[in-house]
Protein backbone atom coordinates (compact mmCIF):
# COMPACT_ATOMS: atom_id res chain seq x y z
CA UNK A 1 0.00 0.00 0.00
CA UNK A 2 1.55 3.30 -0.65
CA UNK A 3 2.57 4.96 2.48
CA UNK A 4 0.86 8.30 1.41
CA UNK A 5 -2.13 6.34 1.47
CA UNK A 6 -1.67 4.53 4.80
CA UNK A 7 -1.23 7.99 6.16
CA UNK A 8 -4.39 9.17 4.78
CA UNK A 9 -6.21 6.17 5.84
CA UNK A 10 -4.38 6.34 9.51
CA UNK A 11 -5.26 9.56 9.99
CA UNK A 12 -9.09 8.96 8.95
CA UNK A 13 -8.95 6.14 11.43
CA UNK A 14 -7.74 8.27 14.27
CA UNK A 15 -10.53 11.28 13.62
CA UNK A 16 -13.28 8.68 13.39
CA UNK A 17 -12.15 7.66 17.03
CA UNK A 18 -12.16 11.32 17.90
CA UNK A 19 -15.48 11.59 17.69
CA UNK A 20 -16.47 10.08 20.55
CA UNK A 21 -15.83 10.42 24.82
CA UNK A 22 -16.79 7.07 25.76
CA UNK A 23 -15.45 6.95 29.37
CA UNK A 24 -13.15 9.29 31.71
CA UNK A 25 -10.52 11.01 30.17
CA UNK A 26 -11.52 9.72 26.58
CA UNK A 27 -11.49 6.92 24.34
CA UNK A 28 -7.84 5.66 25.38
CA UNK A 29 -8.73 6.68 28.97
CA UNK A 30 -5.29 9.01 28.71
CA UNK A 31 -6.39 12.88 28.37
CA UNK A 32 -5.36 13.09 25.16
CA UNK A 33 -8.03 14.48 22.55
CA UNK A 34 -7.34 13.41 19.18
CA UNK A 35 -9.35 15.97 17.12
CA UNK A 36 -8.65 18.53 14.33
CA UNK A 37 -10.53 21.60 12.99
CA UNK A 38 -11.24 23.44 16.43
CA UNK A 39 -10.98 27.22 17.16
CA UNK A 40 -8.06 28.88 17.97
CA UNK A 41 -9.76 30.84 20.35
CA UNK A 42 -13.21 31.59 22.09
CA UNK A 43 -15.65 34.16 20.67
CA UNK A 44 -14.91 37.64 21.82
CA UNK A 45 -18.39 37.87 22.78
CA UNK A 46 -18.49 34.56 24.93
CA UNK A 47 -18.25 31.09 24.21
CA UNK A 48 -20.83 29.76 21.46
CA UNK A 49 -23.20 27.42 23.85
CA UNK A 50 -25.02 24.84 21.62
CA UNK A 51 -27.68 23.34 24.38
CA UNK A 52 -28.10 23.35 27.51
CA UNK A 53 -30.23 20.51 29.63
CA UNK A 54 -31.08 20.11 33.15
CA UNK A 55 -29.00 17.88 35.74
CA UNK A 56 -28.99 16.99 39.21
CA UNK A 57 -26.41 16.69 41.70
CA UNK A 58 -23.25 14.74 40.46
CA UNK A 59 -19.43 14.95 40.37
CA UNK A 60 -19.39 12.15 37.76
CA UNK A 61 -18.43 13.79 34.25
CA UNK A 62 -20.31 12.54 30.83
CA UNK A 63 -19.90 10.45 28.52
CA UNK A 64 -20.42 10.94 24.68
CA UNK A 65 -20.60 7.80 22.44
CA UNK A 66 -23.20 7.02 19.48
CA UNK A 67 -24.79 10.72 19.08
CA UNK A 68 -25.92 10.44 22.91
CA UNK A 69 -24.62 12.26 26.15
CA UNK A 70 -24.55 9.80 29.23
CA UNK A 71 -25.41 11.42 32.37
CA UNK A 72 -24.87 10.34 35.66
CA UNK A 73 -26.59 12.49 38.83
CA UNK A 74 -28.28 12.19 41.79
CA UNK A 75 -31.72 13.40 42.64
CA UNK A 76 -32.08 14.41 46.72
CA UNK A 77 -35.50 13.91 47.88
CA UNK A 78 -34.42 14.58 51.51
CA UNK A 79 -31.68 14.62 54.44
CA UNK A 80 -29.12 17.76 55.12
CA UNK A 81 -26.10 17.80 52.28
CA UNK A 82 -22.73 19.80 53.72
CA UNK A 83 -19.31 18.70 53.40
CA UNK A 84 -17.20 18.19 56.24
CA UNK A 85 -14.38 15.86 54.97
CA UNK A 86 -14.50 13.93 58.50
CA UNK A 87 -18.34 13.77 58.42
CA UNK A 88 -20.78 11.81 56.29
CA UNK A 89 -24.16 13.32 55.29
CA UNK A 90 -27.14 11.31 55.38
CA UNK A 91 -29.59 11.84 52.14
CA UNK A 92 -32.86 10.26 50.50
CA UNK A 93 -33.07 10.41 46.97
CA UNK A 94 -31.96 8.22 43.69
CA UNK A 95 -29.40 7.90 41.16
CA UNK A 96 -30.46 8.58 37.53
CA UNK A 97 -28.39 8.22 34.32
CA UNK A 98 -30.43 9.95 31.35
CA UNK A 99 -29.06 9.56 27.99
CA UNK A 100 -29.45 12.80 25.94
CA UNK A 101 -29.62 13.60 22.16
CA UNK A 102 -25.95 14.77 21.45
CA UNK A 103 -27.29 17.41 18.91
CA UNK A 104 -29.91 19.17 20.93
CA UNK A 105 -29.80 17.86 24.35
CA UNK A 106 -33.08 16.64 24.39
CA UNK A 107 -34.23 13.34 26.67
CA UNK A 108 -33.84 10.16 24.78
CA UNK A 109 -34.14 7.55 28.00
CA UNK A 110 -33.75 7.93 31.82
CA UNK A 111 -32.72 5.20 34.21
CA UNK A 112 -33.23 5.48 38.32
CA UNK A 113 -33.18 3.46 41.13
CA UNK A 114 -33.27 4.16 44.98
CA UNK A 115 -30.05 5.00 46.89
CA UNK A 116 -29.90 6.86 50.01
CA UNK A 117 -26.18 8.13 51.03
CA UNK A 118 -23.98 8.33 53.64
CA UNK A 119 -21.10 9.75 52.88
CA UNK A 120 -19.07 12.78 52.65
CA UNK A 121 -19.18 14.64 49.85
CA UNK A 122 -22.59 13.61 49.40
CA UNK A 123 -23.11 15.66 45.82
CA UNK A 124 -23.89 12.98 44.25
CA UNK A 125 -22.25 9.94 41.58
CA UNK A 126 -18.32 10.31 40.92
CA UNK A 127 -17.59 8.06 38.63
CA UNK A 128 -18.01 8.75 34.84
CA UNK A 129 -20.23 6.37 33.23
CA UNK A 130 -18.84 4.16 30.72
CA UNK A 131 -20.09 2.71 26.86
CA UNK A 132 -18.70 -0.08 25.66
CA UNK A 133 -20.26 -2.62 23.00
CA UNK A 134 -23.58 -1.18 23.38
CA UNK A 135 -23.90 -1.37 27.23
CA UNK A 136 -23.21 1.93 30.16
CA UNK A 137 -21.61 0.62 33.01
CA UNK A 138 -22.20 2.72 36.20
CA UNK A 139 -20.68 2.99 39.78
CA UNK A 140 -22.84 4.36 41.93
CA UNK A 141 -21.09 6.31 45.27
CA UNK A 142 -22.42 3.82 47.55
CA UNK A 143 -20.78 0.93 45.45
CA UNK A 144 -23.98 -0.06 42.88
CA UNK A 145 -22.17 -1.56 39.91
CA UNK A 146 -24.91 -1.16 37.18
CA UNK A 147 -24.71 -2.33 33.27
CA UNK A 148 -27.32 -0.92 31.26
CA UNK A 149 -28.71 -0.95 27.32
CA UNK A 150 -27.05 1.94 25.43
CA UNK A 151 -30.54 1.69 23.10
CA UNK A 152 -33.17 1.97 25.43
CA UNK A 153 -31.88 2.02 29.43
CA UNK A 154 -32.82 -1.75 29.77
CA UNK A 155 -30.84 -2.50 32.98
CA UNK A 156 -28.73 -5.72 32.29
CA UNK A 157 -28.05 -6.07 35.93
CA UNK A 158 -26.84 -4.94 39.26
CA UNK A 159 -24.09 -5.52 41.97
CA UNK A 160 -23.36 -4.07 45.10
CA UNK A 161 -19.78 -4.18 45.51
CA UNK A 162 -20.33 -4.06 49.87
CA UNK A 163 -22.72 -6.79 49.63
CA UNK A 164 -20.92 -8.71 47.11
CA UNK A 165 -17.60 -8.47 48.90
CA UNK A 166 -18.60 -7.41 52.61
CA UNK A 167 -16.53 -4.13 52.00
CA UNK A 168 -16.72 -0.75 53.52
CA UNK A 169 -18.13 2.24 51.91
CA UNK A 170 -15.15 4.81 51.73
CA UNK A 171 -16.12 7.90 53.43
CA UNK A 172 -16.00 10.76 50.25
CA UNK A 173 -17.71 7.35 47.91
CA UNK A 174 -16.80 4.53 45.37
CA UNK A 175 -15.40 7.07 42.71
CA UNK A 176 -13.00 4.23 40.24
CA UNK A 177 -14.12 4.81 37.07
CA UNK A 178 -15.49 1.50 35.17
CA UNK A 179 -13.01 -0.38 33.04
CA UNK A 180 -14.48 -2.54 30.19
CA UNK A 181 -11.99 -5.03 28.24
CA UNK A 182 -11.63 -8.44 26.88
CA UNK A 183 -15.11 -9.42 28.68
CA UNK A 184 -14.78 -8.33 32.45
CA UNK A 185 -15.58 -4.89 33.87
CA UNK A 186 -12.81 -3.94 36.54
CA UNK A 187 -13.03 -1.51 39.26
CA UNK A 188 -11.73 -0.89 43.41
CA UNK A 189 -13.43 -3.18 45.57
CA UNK A 190 -11.96 -3.30 49.49
CA UNK A 191 -11.38 -5.56 51.87
CA UNK A 192 -9.12 -8.77 52.55
CA UNK A 193 -8.50 -10.09 49.33
CA UNK A 194 -10.97 -7.74 47.45
CA UNK A 195 -9.10 -4.32 46.71
CA UNK A 196 -9.36 -4.91 42.86
CA UNK A 197 -12.38 -7.21 41.30
CA UNK A 198 -13.31 -8.39 37.95
CA UNK A 199 -16.86 -9.25 36.63
CA UNK A 200 -18.51 -10.37 33.44
CA UNK A 201 -19.25 -7.82 31.91
CA UNK A 202 -22.48 -9.56 30.06
CA UNK A 203 -23.54 -11.10 33.56
CA UNK A 204 -22.34 -9.13 36.03
CA UNK A 205 -20.65 -12.72 37.18
CA UNK A 206 -17.79 -12.55 39.55
CA UNK A 207 -14.37 -13.36 37.60
CA UNK A 208 -11.55 -12.71 40.44
CA UNK A 209 -11.02 -10.86 43.40
CA UNK A 210 -7.25 -10.07 44.48
CA UNK A 211 -4.97 -7.48 47.11
CA UNK A 212 -5.75 -6.26 50.14
CA UNK A 213 -7.25 -2.99 51.27
CA UNK A 214 -8.98 -1.48 54.26
CA UNK A 215 -11.47 0.60 50.93
CA UNK A 216 -11.62 0.72 47.82
CA UNK A 217 -9.60 3.93 47.39
CA UNK A 218 -10.41 6.75 44.32
CA UNK A 219 -7.75 5.28 41.78
CA UNK A 220 -9.28 4.56 38.20
CA UNK A 221 -7.45 1.61 36.53
CA UNK A 222 -6.13 1.09 33.63
CA UNK A 223 -4.72 -1.57 31.13
CA UNK A 224 -0.54 -1.31 29.49
CA UNK A 225 0.87 -3.05 27.42
CA UNK A 226 4.51 -3.74 28.87
CA UNK A 227 6.78 -6.75 29.41
CA UNK A 228 4.98 -8.87 26.64
CA UNK A 229 1.82 -8.77 28.77
CA UNK A 230 -1.32 -6.19 29.15
CA UNK A 231 -1.15 -5.22 32.58
CA UNK A 232 -4.09 -4.05 34.88
CA UNK A 233 -2.13 -0.69 36.59
CA UNK A 234 -3.53 0.61 39.73
CA UNK A 235 -3.10 2.19 43.11
CA UNK A 236 -5.05 0.97 46.33
CA UNK A 237 -4.58 2.90 49.68
CA UNK A 238 -1.54 0.62 50.16
CA UNK A 239 0.52 0.49 46.87
CA UNK A 240 0.88 0.79 43.34
CA UNK A 241 -0.12 -2.45 41.85
CA UNK A 242 0.45 -4.56 38.39
CA UNK A 243 -1.96 -7.68 37.57
CA UNK A 244 -2.56 -10.03 34.97
CA UNK A 245 -6.10 -8.94 33.92
CA UNK A 246 -7.37 -12.17 32.81
CA UNK A 247 -6.45 -13.98 36.37
CA UNK A 248 -6.19 -11.54 38.61
CA UNK A 249 -2.23 -12.97 39.69
CA UNK A 250 -0.07 -9.73 40.81
CA UNK A 251 3.09 -9.28 38.49
CA UNK A 252 4.50 -6.87 40.95
CA UNK A 253 3.19 -4.35 43.94
CA UNK A 254 5.26 -1.04 45.72
CA UNK A 255 3.92 0.07 48.81
CA UNK A 256 2.35 4.04 48.50
CA UNK A 257 0.44 4.90 51.03
CA UNK A 258 -1.09 8.33 51.12
CA UNK A 259 -2.70 10.12 53.91
CA UNK A 260 -6.28 9.38 54.56
CA UNK A 261 -6.76 6.58 52.28
CA UNK A 262 -6.73 9.12 49.18
CA UNK A 263 -5.34 7.23 46.02
CA UNK A 264 -6.93 9.01 43.92
CA UNK A 265 -4.90 9.71 40.33
CA UNK A 266 -4.61 7.10 37.57
CA UNK A 267 -0.65 5.91 37.83
CA UNK A 268 0.45 7.67 34.71
CA UNK A 269 2.91 5.31 32.16
CA UNK A 270 5.41 7.00 29.62
CA UNK A 271 8.04 4.97 27.90
CA UNK A 272 9.40 2.52 30.88
CA UNK A 273 8.36 4.88 33.61
CA UNK A 274 5.32 4.83 35.63
CA UNK A 275 4.42 7.86 37.89
CA UNK A 276 2.31 8.48 41.31
CA UNK A 277 1.53 10.99 43.77
CA UNK A 278 -0.86 11.93 46.56
CA UNK A 279 -1.81 13.80 49.85
CA UNK A 280 0.96 13.58 52.69
CA UNK A 281 3.92 14.37 49.88
CA UNK A 282 3.90 10.93 48.71
CA UNK A 283 5.38 10.15 45.72
CA UNK A 284 7.16 7.49 43.44
CA UNK A 285 8.82 6.88 39.99
CA UNK A 286 8.59 3.16 38.76
CA UNK A 287 11.09 1.61 36.38
CA UNK A 288 9.42 -0.86 34.07
CA UNK A 289 11.05 -3.71 32.58
CA UNK A 290 10.73 -4.50 29.32
CA UNK A 291 11.41 -7.95 29.09
CA UNK A 292 9.32 -8.88 31.99
CA UNK A 293 6.85 -8.14 34.11
CA UNK A 294 8.60 -6.44 37.10
CA UNK A 295 8.46 -2.97 37.95
CA UNK A 296 11.62 -1.60 40.35
CA UNK A 297 11.65 1.92 42.37
CA UNK A 298 13.40 4.95 40.14
CA UNK A 299 13.01 7.57 42.71
CA UNK A 300 10.60 8.39 45.80
CA UNK A 301 9.12 11.47 47.92
CA UNK A 302 11.62 14.16 46.26
CA UNK A 303 10.89 17.08 48.83
CA UNK A 304 7.50 19.42 48.82
CA UNK A 305 8.47 21.31 46.67
CA UNK A 306 7.45 18.41 43.65
CA UNK A 307 3.93 17.75 42.57
CA UNK A 308 1.34 15.66 45.15
CA UNK A 309 -2.12 16.12 43.18
CA UNK A 310 -5.67 15.56 44.80
CA UNK A 311 -8.73 14.95 42.71
CA UNK A 312 -7.10 15.19 39.22
CA UNK A 313 -4.75 13.32 37.37
CA UNK A 314 -1.86 14.73 35.80
CA UNK A 315 -0.85 14.15 32.48
CA UNK A 316 3.53 13.65 31.20
CA UNK A 317 4.45 14.74 27.93
CA UNK A 318 8.12 14.99 26.67
CA UNK A 319 9.58 14.33 30.02
CA UNK A 320 7.23 16.64 32.51
CA UNK A 321 4.46 15.72 34.78
CA UNK A 322 1.83 18.61 34.41
CA UNK A 323 -1.05 18.85 37.70
CA UNK A 324 -2.39 21.00 40.19
CA UNK A 325 -1.31 20.32 43.32
CA UNK A 326 -3.17 19.69 46.34
CA UNK A 327 -1.43 21.67 49.02
CA UNK A 328 -0.26 24.90 47.20
CA UNK A 329 -3.56 24.68 44.25
CA UNK A 330 -0.63 26.03 41.81
CA UNK A 331 -0.32 24.35 38.71
CA UNK A 332 2.57 22.51 38.63
CA UNK A 333 5.43 20.94 36.23
CA UNK A 334 8.12 18.95 37.65
CA UNK A 335 10.71 16.29 35.99
CA UNK A 336 9.53 12.86 35.22
CA UNK A 337 13.28 11.83 35.81
CA UNK A 338 13.66 12.94 39.52
CA UNK A 339 10.23 14.65 40.69
CA UNK A 340 12.37 18.23 41.08
CA UNK A 341 10.00 21.65 40.29
CA UNK A 342 9.97 23.26 36.85
CA UNK A 343 7.50 25.47 37.57
CA UNK A 344 4.90 26.83 38.97
CA UNK A 345 1.59 29.19 38.44
CA UNK A 346 -1.93 29.97 39.90
CA UNK A 347 -2.96 31.43 36.50
CA UNK A 348 -5.47 28.75 35.44
CA UNK A 349 -6.91 28.00 38.58
CA UNK A 350 -7.68 31.72 39.15
CA UNK A 351 -10.96 32.53 38.03
CA UNK A 352 -11.35 35.91 35.31
CA UNK A 353 -11.38 39.02 37.65
CA UNK A 354 -9.40 37.51 40.28
CA UNK A 355 -5.93 37.96 39.24
CA UNK A 356 -3.32 38.08 41.96
CA UNK A 357 -5.26 35.76 44.07
CA UNK A 358 -3.40 32.69 45.76
CA UNK A 359 -5.45 29.64 45.16
CA UNK A 360 -6.50 27.82 47.61
CA UNK A 361 -5.66 24.18 49.00
CA UNK A 362 -7.54 21.67 46.71
CA UNK A 363 -7.68 24.60 43.80
CA UNK A 364 -8.19 22.22 40.42
CA UNK A 365 -8.35 22.15 36.87
CA UNK A 366 -8.60 19.16 35.03
CA UNK A 367 -6.03 18.65 32.08
CA UNK A 368 -6.94 17.56 28.81
CA UNK A 369 -4.02 17.39 25.79
CA UNK A 370 -5.18 18.25 22.31
CA UNK A 371 -3.36 15.75 20.15
CA UNK A 372 -0.70 17.34 17.29
CA UNK A 373 -1.55 21.06 17.94
CA UNK A 374 0.96 22.03 20.94
CA UNK A 375 -1.69 22.97 23.32
CA UNK A 376 -4.25 22.15 26.15
CA UNK A 377 -7.54 22.50 27.12
CA UNK A 378 -8.40 22.45 30.84
CA UNK A 379 -11.23 23.07 32.59
CA UNK A 380 -11.37 25.04 36.30
CA UNK A 381 -13.22 24.55 38.96
CA UNK A 382 -14.75 28.24 38.02
CA UNK A 383 -16.56 26.69 35.54
CA UNK A 384 -13.85 27.94 32.88
CA UNK A 385 -12.74 26.19 29.79
CA UNK A 386 -8.76 27.21 28.98
CA UNK A 387 -6.55 27.08 25.79
CA UNK A 388 -3.19 26.87 27.19
CA UNK A 389 0.56 25.79 26.17
CA UNK A 390 2.45 24.14 28.73
CA UNK A 391 5.52 23.18 28.06
CA UNK A 392 9.68 23.37 29.82
CA UNK A 393 9.03 27.19 29.60
CA UNK A 394 6.14 27.59 31.50
CA UNK A 395 2.58 28.24 31.39
CA UNK A 396 0.84 30.24 28.88
CA UNK A 397 -2.90 31.32 28.14
CA UNK A 398 -4.23 31.43 24.66
CA UNK A 399 -7.72 31.84 25.76
CA UNK A 400 -10.79 31.73 28.51
CA UNK A 401 -13.95 31.37 28.54
CA UNK A 402 -16.53 31.42 31.37
CA UNK A 403 -19.21 28.22 30.78
CA UNK A 404 -20.71 27.28 33.88
CA UNK A 405 -21.17 28.54 37.51
CA UNK A 406 -20.08 26.63 40.43
CA UNK A 407 -22.84 24.81 42.06
CA UNK A 408 -20.67 22.97 44.84
CA UNK A 409 -18.84 24.42 47.96
CA UNK A 410 -15.46 22.94 48.76
CA UNK A 411 -13.42 24.23 51.84
CA UNK A 412 -15.81 27.74 52.22
CA UNK A 413 -15.75 28.17 48.51
CA UNK A 414 -17.62 27.76 45.15
CA UNK A 415 -16.46 25.07 42.84
CA UNK A 416 -17.06 22.42 39.78
CA UNK A 417 -15.41 19.56 40.06
CA UNK A 418 -16.60 16.89 37.37
CA UNK A 419 -14.48 15.73 34.65
CA UNK A 420 -15.36 17.82 31.20
CA UNK A 421 -16.05 15.48 28.17
CA UNK A 422 -14.67 16.89 24.35
CA UNK A 423 -16.69 14.91 21.09
CA UNK A 424 -18.00 16.50 17.88
CA UNK A 425 -15.65 19.66 18.07
CA UNK A 426 -18.09 20.14 21.33
CA UNK A 427 -16.89 20.46 24.92
CA UNK A 428 -19.27 18.35 27.43
CA UNK A 429 -19.23 20.01 30.81
CA UNK A 430 -22.21 20.17 33.78
CA UNK A 431 -22.45 21.47 37.21
CA UNK A 432 -25.21 20.57 39.70
CA UNK A 433 -27.74 22.21 37.35
CA UNK A 434 -27.49 21.99 33.96
CA UNK A 435 -24.73 20.33 31.57
CA UNK A 436 -23.78 22.46 28.55
CA UNK A 437 -22.72 21.57 25.05
CA UNK A 438 -19.93 24.08 23.41
CA UNK A 439 -19.10 24.79 20.12
CA UNK A 440 -15.12 24.28 19.51
CA UNK A 441 -15.29 23.62 15.95
CA UNK A 442 -13.56 26.39 13.81
CA UNK A 443 -16.17 27.93 10.78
Amino acid sequence: MPARLTLMLFAAASLAAADDWPQWMGPQRDGRYRESGLIDAFPEGGPDVQWEAECGLGYAGPAVAGGRVFLFDYVKQGGESFNNPGQAAKLEGSERLRALDAKTGEEVWAYAYDRPYEISYPQGPRATPTVHENRVYLMGAMGDLTCLDADNGARQWTVNLPDLLGCKVPIWGFSSHPLVDGGRVYVMGGGEGSAVVALDSKTGKLEWKALDSDHAGYAPLTIHEYGGVRQLIGWSPRELFSLNPQTGEAYWTHELVPDYGMSIMAPQVAGDRLFAAGIGNKSAVLKLDASAPTAEVAWRDPGPRSLFPGNMTPLIDEGLVYGCDIQSGQLKAVSLADGSAVWETAEPVTPAGFEGRRPPRHATAFLTQVVGQDRFLLFNEAGELIFATLDPKGYAELSRAKVLEPTNEAFRRDVVWSHPAYADRAAFVRNDEKIVRVNLAAE
